[in-house]
């Protein structure tokens, strides 16, 4: 049975959602760059491991390669130790109405389809993006900063403003979010925050809500927290206004949530290449040799998820970076956890990185 078509009827609309399911299929000696690469070619989320001679073997997630990256492994590394191997399955002749309920019961979005001979032949997709779920978490984004690292771009505007695949880098942001479900902002301002206000208003131009948070002096990547009037009353995300990410902000709340964690952060693996051999050595006495190694880290990547109780922490007006506030949360013995990210991530720092922007948001891209 080959699933090209499948119509899903909920709430009484049809939904149509055409696809070539063989798009997820995955062999079982991939690395985990190829099988990231997979799951972002093919949009579905989840890959269909299977053995040489096409047999099922089990599935593969975005959460599964996380957990790998957490274990120690590194993108080079073989997907065979992360794969889930009691995937849930069905076999073709099951009727639409049973394979709606199996995936409601248990939560599941995609459902592979494997016939007798234990042989992939199908995936069942519930579209979720063509009725996203609307969620009243809000997003703060810091946009304060006075960018000096761009001179002379920001001499006469502010960082976020600066225009990439034509239009302002924190519009790319407040879109992002708005396509997963996020409708209130607040943006926290400083330098040249009145042309901030200008471009954004209240938001109505996106069918959202903005407020601001105006900063007197420069506070840091935490400390306009302590400004907020309104205290949520959920986790909120933060994130740098000079931060452009395919990061689903939706999945970091669920999984900031599942870890019960009192504040998260998203990470990037950072990866780099001493220029030189290495040599290794005990007092005068050589003990080995690496060529060039390559040194391995998790790298801050701007993007968080807070628990309420953590502005209670913040004073007003005073000072206070991301790190510090989370080392703080460590010392009052609360949980902190990390999100390991794979998608597409560019912190716009420098000249350098604006101009790669530019180039991947070009309209010929």
């Amino acid at each position: 049975m080959k699933l090209d078509k499948v119509n899903i009827v909920i709430n009484k609309e049809t939904i149509e959602s055409t696809y070539v399911w063989e798009k997820s299929l995955l062999q079982a000696d991939t690395t985990l760059l190829d099988a990231i690469k997979n799951l972002n070619s093919s949009g579905f989320q989840i890959a269909l491991v299977i053995s040489s001679d096409n047999t099922f073997i089990g599935t593969l997630t975005d959460g599964d390669i996380r957990r790998g990256l957490l274990r120690g492994l590194d993108l080079d590394s073989s997907i065979k130790t992360i794969i889930y191997r009691d995937s849930l399955v069905v076999p073709p002749e099951l009727g639409k109405e049973t394979i709606l309920q199996l995936m409601q019961a248990n939560g599941m979005h995609q459902l592979p389809v494997v016939n007798d001979k234990r042989i992939a032949v199908g995936l069942h997709l519930w579209d979720d993006l063509m009725i996203p779920s609307e969620r009243s978490n809000i997003m703060v984004i810091m946009a304060g900063g006075k960018g000096t690292r761009l001179r002379p771009h920001t001499e006469n505007c502010p960082k976020p403003l600066l225009k990439v695949g034509g239009k302002p880098i924190m519009e790319h942001i407040i879109e992002r979010a708005k396509s997963q479900g996020i409708h209130h902002f607040v943006i926290a301002v400083f330098y040249l925050g009145d042309m901030i206000k200008e471009y954004f208003g209240d938001g109505s131009k996106w069918n959202i809500k903005i407020d601001y948070l105006n900063e007197e002096s420069p506070l840091g990547t935490a400390g306009a927290l302590g400004l907020m009037n309104s205290i949520p009353e959920e986790p909120f995300i933060v994130t740098n206004g000079d931060v452009l990410t395919d990061i689903n902000y939706g999945e970091l709340l669920d999984f900031h949530c599942l870890h019960q964690a009192t504040a998260t952060m998203a990470v990037q693996l950072h990866e780099w290449q001493h220029p030189f051999g290495v040599v290794r050595i005990d007092g005068v006495d050589i003990i080995g040799f690496e060529e060039k190694p390559i040194s391995r880290s998790h790298i801050n990547a701007g993007v968080y998820i807070l628990e309420p109780l953590v502005i209670s922490t913040l004073e007003i007006d005073q000072h206070c970076d991301m790190p510090t506030l989370f080392s703080r949360m460590q010392e009052n013995n609360e949980r902190t956890v990390v999100y390991p990210m794979h998608e597409p991530w560019l912190d716009v720092g420098r000249p350098d990185d604006l101009e790669r922007a530019r180039i991947k948001h070009s309209p010929s891209k």
